[in-house]
């Protein structure tokens, strides 16, 4: 839209199918979304209008909620679905805390997607060999590129914690500060597409896929949450004496609960199970412990005023609106019927089946399928759009036959 156009307060309008346009560019059936396919208001939050730094000419972006043209809320939109949790926690008194850890990866442009991804040239002239994870100079062959990310997040008001190079071969991740969760699923957001807009200016790929390299651990999006009491501003996974309070054990059970059902939605994509299905340090288990990081929910080492709950289950891929909204509902679910969790795991364990998650996307589907705690949380529409999309996104996986099945199987008799 032009800068006049906006400024004037001139209304957006954007079809409803579009919410569940697939990632391929097709569409599930029009019933899924209304037979009319009608239109939504895209209505801009005064808070996100930002000027985007790295553009030549002058660019805006507004992130903007999808409503519907009667003034509610769309059901189809996750930032809308993440705003009714967050009101469902403030009907109780209470405003859910988080913070996202984002891994992503850093390559060379891959113009021939049958070819693995590379690692970039960096300023030594050399790529990347895998023995930088944790280097205090890992990132210095990118310093140029990095130097634009940092001065761009700051223009953009996006506050990060850490930045460390990860595991894998030119892999690296970000910690953002803790906040309000609507706020951390759009910086989130903004955070994504910078690096992408930045790294194209540099003649780089920035891929945020689930498992982009065979044999690397994969890129994860884990979101660390903790509850407050509305007003104090008092940590409720904490009692008067240090201690972990009932409400915290029920939201550990929440959580619990809900990580099988809502896998497909931490897990979007048929690339996420690549990440699962081999879990160096990414845990397909709904167990919990204290600072275990085979266990699928987490207790990070703390003081008993930053008590708080790590779901190590999304991946960099996940839409980070309906992961937080995902995880934030199966907590307080778990705090409204006061479920208890299972004991605590330590060391090496194995995983019981009532712990395990789906494995694949069809799988996760089947169960998000089954799941009247999904309809209940996030409501039909959304839940069987979603699972529509996806659905179709599976058949397009389906549809092409792999590297792998004409190396391995064409000389079978």
């Amino acid at each position: 839209m032009t800068a006049e156009g906006f400024l004037e307060g001139r209304r957006l309008q954007l079809a409803r199918g579009v919410l569940l346009q697939c990632i391929m560019g097709g569409y599930p059936p029009a019933r899924f979304y209304g037979s009319d396919d009608g239109d939504l208001a895209l209505v801009a939050d005064p808070a996100q209008i930002h000027r985007l730094p790295w553009s030549d000419e002058p660019r805006a972006m507004a992130i903007c909620d999808a409503d519907e043209l009667s003034g509610e809320s769309s059901s189809l939109s996750t930032r809308g679905q993440l705003k009714a949790v967050i009101a469902r926690y403030a009907a109780h008194g209470l405003a859910p805390v988080v913070a996202t850890e984002l891994e992503f990866f850093v390559f060379a442009p891959n113009t021939d997607p049958t070819q693995p991804f590379r690692p970039p040239v960096g300023l030594d002239g050399r790529r990347e060999d895998g023995q930088s994870a944790f280097s205090v100079s890992s990132n210095n062959g990118l310093r140029p590129f990095f130097s634009e990310v940092y001065k761009y997040m700051a223009a953009l008001g996006l506050s990060r914690d850490t930045f460390m190079h990860e595991m894998g071969v030119s892999q690296f991740e970000i910690n953002l500060l803790h906040g309000d969760p609507l706020l951390l699923a759009d910086q989130t957001f903004l955070f994504k597409h910078l690096l992408k807009e930045v790294a194209l200016k540099h003649g780089l790929s920035v891929v945020c896929m689930a498992k982009p390299l065979a044999h690397t651990p994969g890129s994860s999006m884990h979101i660390h949450q903790s509850i407050v009491e509305i007003g104090s501003g008092k940590n409720v996974f904490t009692d008067s004496n240090g201690e972990p309070t009932a409400m915290f054990r029920h939201f550990i059970g929440g959580q619990q609960a809900g990580l099988a059902d809502f896998t497909a939605l931490f897990a979007p994509n048929v690339n996420s199970y690549q990440r699962l299905c081999h879990p160096y340090a990414s845990p397909n288990n709904a167990c919990w412990s204290h600072d275990n990081r085979a266990a699928g929910l987490r207790i990070p080492a703390s003081s008993p005023v930053a008590r708080r709950v790590e779901n190590r289950l999304p991946g960099a891929d996940a839409n980070p609106y309906l992961a937080i909204a995902a995880s934030l509902a199966a907590g307080l679910h778990g705090i409204e019927q006061e479920l208890e969790p299972s004991a605590a795991i330590q060391g090496e364990f194995a995983v019981p089946d009532s712990l395990a998650l789906p494995c694949t996307l069809h799988a996760a589907l089947e169960r998000l399928k089954r799941s009247q705690l999904a309809r209940e949380l996030f409501g039909s529409e959304f839940i069987e759009g979603y699972i529509a999309s996806k659905t179709m996104e599976l058949t397009s996986f389906f549809d092409e036959i792999t590297p792998w099945e004409r190396r391995v199987l064409a000389a079978q008799a």
